[in-house]
């Protein structure tokens, strides 16, 4: 997720490095951080309502010092909602807290992520609303130009189980590498058809990936790791298209269990990020790489109907 593709520690939304089955059994720990859970009031705490006739909703996120959720919270407790953001370090936690009734929905994650986590954990939590995607970049500190990275350079890209791929698939977009078959959604770097490639690839922890810059000929940077590290992103040298079809599995949304889908303040609430005065703040936070999207509930579950299945596919 995230954040922007969801700040924290580690990464922004999990890859895969493996396909086999103890990978998606383990999916539950697909980021390697501590486990940390701060929980922050941002207004009156309780039940799902309280003596004033108004409702709490307990939304759990990865980026509760972003500024937009200031306005969002005041914009919902205007319509009578009293939002409470639970904050996770740990991307690993926010769906199980959802399943098990310690949430009530959660924005930090795109669609593949949530695929992963249902079909590992047998679970059905489901997307409710759209928010953005992100585009995931390719950045230097020795070259300018993609032509300028030599044929054997070494280009660093995250390690955790969703980004890996799509780092892979961002480096076979800009010609750097080839991968059997295409590559799809869920490829590691065994897939790399190395004699027809340009660089090689090192994967490290996706936070390591700017630390990593000085160090090899380029590095695949997820976006919050990027604006923390002060990075430019139109000086990226390459970067997927947020807006491409290719997009649809790393579309960021609200979640909930599948008995809630339906649940009117929280399709208010997903709607309620849309609030130009919200977006905007989304916008600039993440220096005007977010890409919002307004995709249909119908859309959003078939697209992770669709992932579901690659996920399952591949486990067999």
């Amino acid at each position: 997720m995230s954040t922007q593709d969801a700040p924290e520690p580690t990464a922004d939304l999990p890859e895969k490095p493996g396909r086999g089955k103890g990978f998606f059994l383990g999916l539950a720990a697909a980021i390697v951080v501590v486990a940390a859970v701060v929980v922050v009031l941002v207004t009156t705490t309780g039940g799902s309502s309280n003596t004033a006739g108004r409702t709490t909703v307990r939304i759990g996120v990865t980026d509760i010092s972003a500024d937009y959720w200031k306005t969002y919270t005041r914009l919902a407790a205007e319509q009578g909602i009293d939002v409470q953001l639970v904050n996770f370090s740990d991307y690993t936690q926010a769906n199980p807290a959802l399943s098990q009734g310690q949430l009530d929905l959660n924005l930090f994650q795109h669609i593949l992520f949530l695929a992963n986590y249902d079909v590992s954990s047998d679970d059905t939590l489901t997307p409710i609303g759209s928010t953005y995607v992100v585009p995931l970049s390719l950045y230097s500190r020795k070259h300018s130009t993609l032509a300028e990275i030599p044929a054997g350079g070494q280009v660093a890209i995250p390690n955790d189980p969703t980004n890996q791929a799509r780092a892979l698939l961002v480096l076979q977009s800009a010609g750097l590498v080839k991968l059997r078959g295409g590559g799809t959604v869920l490829s590691t770097p065994a897939e790399i058809d190395q004699a027809a490639s340009k660089v090689t690839v090192t994967p490290v922890d996706a936070s390591q990936t700017v630390a990593a810059l000085p160090s090899v000929d380029a590095a695949v940077v997820n976006n919050n790791f990027a604006l923390d590290a002060g990075l430019d992103p139109s000086k990226a040298l390459f970067n997927d298209d947020p807006k491409s079809p290719s997009a649809e599995p790393y579309i960021n949304a609200f979640v909930a269990r599948a008995a809630d889908k339906d649940n009117p303040t929280y399709l208010k609430l997903a709607q309620l990020y849309r609030d130009p005065r919200v977006t905007g703040e989304v916008e600039a936070e993440s220096k005007n790489t977010a890409v919002l999207v307004d995709r249909p509930r119908a859309d959003l579950e078939a697209i992770l109907a669709r992932l579901e299945q690659t996920v399952r596919s591949a486990k067999k």
